[in-house]
């Protein structure tokens, strides 16, 4: 699908968050600006409230937000050497109390969780294209969130 612009990013975003459940991950992917974190940002807005702070967490790593119906976990892993790290950093606890986004998934190199929404963003002349690939539980769950 092509996001003409952040609006329609955004959007994209909050229509994930309303099929997103616990023990789930988007993995965000895309070349520095392509708009992962406003997918994520519009993401956690959507599952705690319109006005939450949503800092990124390139310096953090992660950052925990309590949703009204559900825990949500934002990862960067940009900054990460080795993808233990990630662990070490509560990526297993994120999934067992709620879900997770996480930006920068290559970095995990193989090990990423099975229940998944992969999202590739792509900067091209249209604005931003991006592929939408369900893993494990997010099959068949896909139906609204392309229109």
């Amino acid at each position: 699908m092509i996001l003409e612009d952040e609006a329609a990013t955004a959007r994209l975003g909050a229509a994930i968050a309303g099929r997103l459940q616990a023990g789930e991950t988007v993995c965000l992917s895309g070349p520095l600006g392509a708009g992962k974190s406003t997918v994520a940002r519009a993401l956690i807005r959507a599952l705690t409230t319109a006005d939450e702070e949503v800092p990124s967490p390139t310096f953090t790593l992660v950052q925990f937000y309590e949703g009204l119906r559900l825990k949500i976990a934002h990862f960067d892993l940009y900054r990460l050497s080795n993808p233990d790290e990630a662990f070490e950093i509560g990526l297993d606890e994120a999934l067992d109390e709620g879900a997770a986004v996480i930006e920068w998934p290559e970095r995990l190199q193989g090990r990423l969780p099975a229940n998944r929404l992969d999202v590739e963003i792509a900067l091209d002349k249209a604005g931003r294209s991006v592929r939408l690939t369900p893993h494990g539980a997010w099959e068949g769950r896909m139906k609204g969130i392309a229109s």
